[in-house]
């Protein structure tokens, strides 16, 4: 296509000031792909009045002429050309008009291709006043009224009056009010949220749910503590999660789900999801990463999430850096995407914006800062380099900025009960008495780049600096892209390497050490020791606290905890309840091998610095340092006897000048044909954890078998083609991500969770005396390999499924498959049937209270202003609970729940909890008080102890405080420790 000559100046630099027209959002996002893809500064304001004058019919036409040429110099020169030449009047300057008479040019590409497909934009439709007005709201507010009004129209369901009145009221007023007004009409009570003014500083999910026919409607947003890359960059509100309603099988049965309800959701991904005057587009999809796939359940773990690309709303004008862009650009802000080989790792690692991770406080720009690239080591026999690296993850970083770390992250968390003392100072502050992590998980982005991996502090690094290597970068930087797309860089911590917590074995561990040699008395003596100490907790104080504390997934708060700390009677119904229940959860976890043992530790991995370690040894660093002496080291999920490796534990000398004091890792050497990583399930160093074992009597009686080894390659299983993302049509690429999520959806593969549960079967019959070894040997190698490639199968796009021949008829009884045919199931006599047997023959007490009694230090006289405060309350509080159980998905009904807890906790305390509170002590005293002399006398009148737990979830701080202090006569008012523990009781505990 002919092109006017370039200019002898240069057009103007591109920036925020130099854009004074507006144009229609179609041709803004057709100027930004066409920047993007032709690598050319934006039209100057010339140009731009141009297209302004020529309408956005004339300006497409033009524009899309521009996009199919081969080659663009000067944009601004060629839209002057091109308008110059052009025959449409200055007149078609209105959205739908027809092109002129003996104008042939098809725009129907034009429509489908280069503007994607976009609707008429919010500010060409005649706007309600109602919805005008929503966006003066902040976006929560606004969300909350479009959530609660279901379906209904927000013109006919609301009136002007009652929003000017919206504007002026409080969070927690504004909620009920619009429940009040509308949403209980309109929506189910289980969807109701009840948003707090100080849940501000949390992050906000927005939930949309789309049915069969394409209708949208919302829900949320839900609260959760920890944010991703994702969130950070755009801002919670521009961000949907979208749920595409499931298929039942009669109407499977009713309709061909490809060829009409694909087309239903693939019409919603191309015309978008309007929430008011805002546009969100279809971003990306994520799965449920390798522990949702284990499950063999028919629930579906994959995410899909929407992102705003424009607003017709005033206050969201400017705002949004990513306003006006296409959804390719927005992907590429966070990391050149488009360089990756194929679909599945385009899918995979863009889904790591999406990591929950704790952000440091690193400035990336800062030119002192590097970020270094170095070559991974090679695994070598001799002097002969072989496939494979021993450094495969894993990078340093410099110790002053290990700083900007707290020591205890756990999935984007600090853990609770660590919260580190750098936060208070927004991390900035160095304390010298606190070391640093030694080992990170992280993900970092920069220019482009997008690695994840390891680091580990380096003390011999020079300051600022972060070293990583070929194996860590997962997205490769395009350089054409640089100045043309703001790169968002970051540097973020999913975990760190941590005290480990208390271990336990699992089935696939136990069936493994099992035939290594490892006898079943061995298995059955640890499970009488846990089985007699879940039963003494009810009645021994220091094992019911060890309980209590080795139950954190139960007792998240540490309520349990606080109320033995405090030295109250173990014979407390409720504290019986919960002991009972605790009780009764460890009795299921032993009979699923999941049975505590002593001298074992989770580690995260890494590989050993100084290249001292010989092949065969490792060095594990503990609390007090380095230990020594032969360890079991292992993998989960690891399904090969020889993913179990006894190495040698050694003494580097030279580690401690790299990592100083810092603790808690495992390093494997850098040394031989093959790394000891990829020997046990196919691991590396990314941030895999592994199990390390000193416990003599494994070690005494465990033999080694070789080392897994892959099948060799079968051509049926090779990964998907490759794709070049970079020259795909944006519509094509859409169109395939889509299309990938739907099929992720609707046909997941359970190829994972099944090949584990023959493996069992398998592994059950060869630990059982007297079955043909060979033959079952035979197929478990098979499903291993099958297994292993289906946990990589999202990386590496290949299809996997278990063949005819190598799944089971029979389950053995420990597995608890409850199928109607009588001759689907065997009784086992392995060591896994032998302890779900033990376990099922242990009668576990049932709790028989004759009289839900009160503590009489807590049945006080209390004001009857309180009284009768809470009891109107409480009876609110029954009622939501009711609600809140109904909701059918487990997250979303945990969340609920815990948002009425928080609630009545603000009601209490006037902030989330008793040690933040902001009104007096006494008031808060005594309606604790009252609280739990309304509850417990509830509980009485039912006889339902377990009808006690609002006393302890809502009070239960100030209440453990008051016990305690009324025993020992301690009132000191700023003793607000998480336990509020007495003294006598600690004395007694510790001995």
């Amino acid at each position: 296509m002919e092109q006017p000559p370039p200019p002898s100046s240069a057009t103007s630099s591109f920036s925020p000031t130099s854009m004074h027209v507006s144009l229609p959002d179609p041709v803004e996002q057709l100027i930004a792909r066409i920047c993007t893809e032709k690598s050319v500064l934006p039209p100057d304001n010339l140009a731009r009045q141009e297209l302004h004058r020529l309408g956005e019919f004339g300006s497409l036409n033009i524009l899309g002429d521009i996009a199919s040429s081969s080659r663009v110099r000067n944009f601004s020169a060629f839209i002057m050309h091109m308008a110059k030449n052009s025959q449409i009047a200055t007149a078609h300057n209105s959205v739908g008009l027809s092109p002129p008479d003996g104008d042939d040019k098809d725009t129907s590409s034009v429509d489908l291709e280069m503007v994607e497909r976009e609707p008429i934009p919010s500010d060409k439709r005649v706007l309600s006043p109602q919805m005008k007005a929503l966006g003066d709201f902040e976006f929560r507010r606004a969300f909350l009224i479009l959530s609660y009004l279901g379906r209904a129209k927000l013109e006919e369901t609301v009136s002007m009056e009652l929003l000017g009145d919206l504007t002026r009221m409080p969070m927690e007023e504004f909620e009920f009010h619009i429940w009040n007004e509308f949403g209980i009409k309109n929506i189910k009570s289980s969807d109701r949220r009840q948003i707090l003014d100080w849940d501000i500083g949390k992050t906000h999910v927005y939930h949309c749910h789309v049915d069969l026919q394409g209708e949208v409607t919302f829900k949320g947003p839900f609260l959760e503590s920890t944010k991703t890359h994702l969130q950070r960059v755009l801002g919670d509100e521009n961000i949907l999660q979208v749920k595409f309603e499931d298929v039942s099988q009669e109407k499977k049965a009713r309709f061909d789900f490809d060829n009409y309800y694909c087309d239903v959701y693939q019409r919603v991904a191309e015309q978008g999801i309007e929430l008011g005057l805002r546009q969100y587009r279809f971003f990306m999809y994520k799965d449920g990463g390798k522990e949702e796939k284990k499950k063999s359940s028919t629930k579906s773990s994959v995410k899909c999430y929407f992102v705003c690309t424009s607003s017709g709303w005033d206050r969201d004008r400017n705002n949004y850096f990513h306003y006006g862009k296409t959804i390719n650009q927005i992907r590429l802000s966070f990391m050149h995407i488009h360089t990756v080989p194929s679909l599945a790792k385009y899918i995979s690692r863009l889904s790591l914006i999406v990591s929950k991770t704790l952000k440091l406080d690193i400035d990336l720009s800062d030119p002192e800062l590097k970020v270094e690239t170095i070559p991974d080591i090679p695994c070598k026999d001799g002097s002969t380099e072989l496939k494979g690296i021993h450094t495969d993850g894993t990078g340093f970083i410099s110790a002053d900025l290990a700083l900007q770390c707290p020591i205890y992250v756990s999935n984007g968390n600090i853990q609770a009960g660590r919260k580190d003392k750098r936060l208070c100072a927004k991390r900035r502050k160095i304390y010298s008495n606190d070391g640093p992590p030694l080992l990170m998980q992280v993900r970092l982005f920069y220019n482009g780049l997008c690695a994840k991996g390891t680091l580990l502090v380096n003390r011999q690094l020079k300051k600022k600096t972060i070293r990583i290597r070929p194996s860590m970068i997962k997205v490769e930087p395009d350089p054409s892209m640089l100045g043309i797309v703001q790169p968002f860089n970051s540097l973020e911590v999913v975990n760190t390497s941590t005290c480990p917590k208390k271990v336990h074995l699992s089935r696939y561990l136990i069936a493994l050490l099992h035939f290594g040699g490892v006898p079943a008395e061995f298995f059955l003596g640890l499970l009488s020791t846990a089985l007699v100490e879940a039963k003494c907790c009810r009645y021994d104080r220091g094992t019911a606290l060890k309980v209590a504390l080795n139950n954190e997934g139960i007792d998240n708060d540490r309520l349990m905890a606080r109320m033995i700390m405090s030295g109250m009677p173990l014979d407390e119904p409720f504290l019986q309840y919960r002991l009972g229940f605790m009780m009764g959860e460890e009795r299921k976890g032993l009979q699923a091998g999941k049975i505590p043992i002593g001298d074992s530790y989770y580690l995260m991995g890494t590989t050993d610095p100084s290249e001292e370690l010989r092949a065969n040894q490792v060095c594990v660093i503990l609390d007090k340092g380095q230990v020594s002496g032969d360890v079991l080291v292992y993998k989960h999920p690891g399904l090969h006897p020889g993913d179990i490796h006894l190495l040698q534990a050694t003494f580097v000398k030279g580690l401690e000048k790299v990592v100083g004091d810092s603790k808690y890792a495992i390093f494997f050497p850098a040394v031989g044909p093959r790394s000891l990583a990829d020997e046990m399930a196919n691991s590396d160093f990314d941030g895999d954890i592994y199990w390390v074992s000193r416990h003599p009597e494994l070690l005494k009686n465990f033999k080694s078998s070789p080392p897994w080894l892959a099948l060799e390659e079968d051509s049926s299983k090779k990964g998907a083609a490759n794709i070049s993302f970079a020259n795909m049509n944006s519509h094509e690429l859409e169109k395939l991500l889509f299309r990938s999520f739907l099929n992720n959806r609707f046909k997941p593969s359970y190829t994972v969770g099944l090949a584990a549960e023959c493996w069992l079967v398998y592994m059950d019959r060869l630990l059982t005396p007297g079955v043909e070894k060979e033959e079952v040997w035979s197929k478990m190698e098979k499903l291993i390999n099958i297994y292993y490639d289906a946990l990589d199968a999202p990386k590496t796009g290949k299809k996997v499924e278990v063949g005819k021949d190598l799944k089971v008829a029979k389950y053995p009884h420990f597995m608890e498959k409850k199928v109607d045919k009588k001759d689907f199931e065997y009784n086992s006599t392995s060591i896994l049937g032998l302890i779900y047997d033990k376990v099922q023959s242990f009668k576990a007490e049932k709790l028989q209270l004759t009289n839900i009694g009160m503590l009489p230090c807590l049945s006080v006289q209390v004001p009857k202003n309180c009284m009768d405060k809470w009891g109107g309350l409480y009876d609110k509080y029954l009622k939501e609970m009711r609600e809140a159980l109904e909701i059918q998905e487990k997250d979303m009904k945990n969340n609920r729940c815990q948002e009425i807890i928080d609630y009545y906790k603000k009601i209490l305390y006037g902030t989330r909890e008793f040690k933040e509170r902001t009104r007096p002590k006494d008031q808060i005293e005594n309606e604790a008080l009252a609280i739990y002399q309304i509850v417990y006398e509830k509980a009485q009148t039912v006889d339902k102890v377990e009808k006690c737990g609002f006393a302890w979830k809502v009070a239960g701080s100030v209440l453990c405080k008051y016990y305690a202090s009324s025993q020992e006569g301690d009132d000191d008012d700023n003793n607000d420790d998480m336990f509020h523990g007495s003294f006598k009781v600690l004395h007694k505990l510790l001995g």
